[in-house]
C-alpha cells in the first residue's frame, strides 16, 4: 500500500469497487486521526466562533456514533444502543472520557465496521427501522450507498476539523 510522507494510505488508482471504497474511507478515517494526533483534552474542547459548539472531542464522538449506526445497526441489524448519551449523533460532550478514551472509543467502532464489511457484497442491503424508512424513501439500503454516505460524513467533518485544528494551533493541511 502506498501512503502519503505523513502515514496516510492513498486509495489505488486502479483496484475493484469494494477495494476503492474502503480504501477512500480508510484515507478519511486516518486524515480525522491525524488532525487530532498530539492534542490534549483541553484543545479538543476548544470551539472555533459562538455560538458553535463544534470541537475535535465533539466530532471524534460523533464519528463513533456514525459507524455504530451505519454498519452495525443499520447495515448489520444489531441491536445496539448509542454510544453517548444526550443529544442524538454524539455531538454532547462526554466529560467522564479523556480525549484518548474517546479516540479509542472510535477506533473500536471502526473496527468493527471493518469487520462487518470484510467479504461482503456491496449489493447486499441492510435495513432502516420503521421511523426512519419513510424519511429516507424506503427501507433496504446497499453496503454501496453506505460506504458512500461515509466518506461523504467523513469528508465533510474533516473539513471541520481541519478548520479547529488550524483554531487550535495553526496546524493546516490535508
Amino acid at each position: 500500500m502506498t501512503t502519503l510522507p505523513d502515514g496516510r494510505p492513498i486509495p489505488p488508482l486502479t483496484a475493484d469497487e469494494p477495494t476503492m471504497l474502503a480504501s477512500w474511507l480508510d484515507l478519511h478515517r486516518a486524515t480525522l486521526a491525524m488532525k487530532c494526533a498530539g492534542l490534549d483534552d483541553e484543545q479538543t474542547l476548544r470551539t472555533p466562533v459562538e455560538p458553535s459548539g463544534l470541537s475535535l472531542f465533539g466530532l471524534v464522538q460523533h464519528l463513533a456514533e456514525v459507524e455504530r449506526e451505519w454498519f452495525q445497526q443499520v447495515f448489520a441489524g444489531r441491536d445496539v444502543q448509542p454510544l453517548y448519551e444526550g443529544e442524538p449523533g454524539g455531538f454532547t460532550l462526554d466529560r467522564t472520557r479523556s480525549f484518548a478514551e474517546v479516540l479509542k472509543v472510535w477506533e473500536r467502532e471502526v473496527a468493527v465496521s471493518r469487520e462487518i464489511c470484510a467479504g461482503r457484497s456491496l449489493d447486499e442491503t441492510g435495513r432502516f427501522d420503521a421511523e426512519v424508512a419513510p424519511l429516507v424513501g424506503g427501507e433496504q439500503v446497499s453496503l454501496r450507498w453506505i460506504l458512500i454516505h461515509l466518506i461523504e460524513e467523513y469528508a465533510r467533518h474533516n473539513g471541520h476539523a481541519d478548520l479547529l485544528r488550524e483554531r487550535i494551533d495553526g496546524v493546516t493541511g490535508t
